[in-house]
Parts: C-alpha cells; structure tokens; sequence
C-alpha cells in the first residue's frame, strides 16, 4: 500500500470500526510501524480540519477513533435517538470518580469510601460500559477490582487518566478533613 493510501484506508477503518481502535492494531492491519501509524493520524487529523470535516480523530488511550464534531450532538443525537440520554446518579458518579483515580480497585474497597453499598451504582456503571472488570486481586476471596473503560475516557474526553484533573489536597483539622487551597500559598 502506498503512502498516499494509507490515510483514507485508516480512515476508513476507523469509520467502519465505530469504536477506538488500539496502535498495535493498526500497525498489524496495516503492516506498518508505531511511528508511521501516529504520522498518519496526525495526517487524517489535520485532513479533517483543513476540510472542515464534522467528524473529527480523537485519541483515546494508545488508539484512535472517528467521532463527529461536538457542536453537532444535538443533530446527531436526534437521529440516532431523541429519547433523553440516562443521565448518572449522584451516587453513579462517585463510585465512577472513586474507581477514575483507583484503577483496580474493589467493590469493598469502593464502598469503604462512600461508606454505604454501592452495588447498584457499579451494576449501572458496568450496564452503561463506563466501568469494566480488571481482574482479581490477590486477597482472600480474590475480589473482583475494577477500572474506568474506553468509553468513559471517550465521553468524558480524555486520551487517558493522566488527563484527568488533579485532586485538591486534604488536610485534617480539629479531627475535620478539609480540602486545602492549592494556591493558597502563591496568593
């Protein structure tokens, strides 16, 4: 394949996989290297934006996937679905920021922070692929842990956790835990 070619056949691809498609994938599809297959995402990318294309290439962990355009959502979600999206509980979206900033971490472990059964919130988050098992750990009973998936970095908008904003630091005070200002000091 030439390398004039490679671009719109990874573009096409990616299309027709509708989901992030790891490097090492496409390196084996395409017989191609690490190297070349980032110089060719970096090509469509950039393809896309000089075309004024609505859809765009996102990187998603070591992988890459099409998706339109975000000023589009509401134009594409009326096609595909004009129900009203399952919006997360308030208790959904503290096990999903608990298990973001502990990847690998357990159901016991998860509900020792919030400190109340969250069975139902992981059973949700799983059901919506925003959580995904991560194997078992070595402890008695070898609890399953868990991790954030693809998915969420996607609908959130990550390429990957290190994206993610930093936690503000704690300090206990008078046996109360207080979030401590980070500029604090810099004022």
């Amino acid at each position: 394949m030439t390398d004039e070619e490679l671009v719109p056949c990874l573009e096409a691809l990616l299309f027709a996989s509708g989901k992030p498609v790891d490097i090492k994938t496409i390196q084996n599809i395409l017989e191609i290297d690490e190297e070349k297959v980032k110089l060719i995402a970096e090509t469509l990318k950039n393809k896309l934006i000089d075309s004024n294309s609505g859809l765009q290439l996102i990187e998603i962990n070591d992988g890459y996937q099409m998706a339109t355009l975000e000023k589009y959502y509401k134009q594409v979600c009326a096609l595909l679905d004009n129900r009203p999206k399952p919006s997360l509980s308030q208790a959904a979206m503290e096990v999903l920021a608990i298990v973001a900033y502990n990847s690998r971490i357990t159901r016991a472990e998860i509900e020792k922070i919030r400190g109340v059964n969250s069975d139902s919130a992981i059973n949700k988050l799983l059901e919506y692929g925003l959580l995904e098992e991560a194997g078992r750990i070595d402890a008695p009973g070898r609890p399953m842990s868990f991790k954030t998936s693809d998915e969420f970095l996607r609908l959130f908008g990550y390429k990957s956790l290190q994206d993610m904003p930093e936690l503000p630091e704690l300090k206990e005070d008078d046996g109360q835990i207080q979030i401590e200002e980070m500029n604090e000091e810099n004022s």
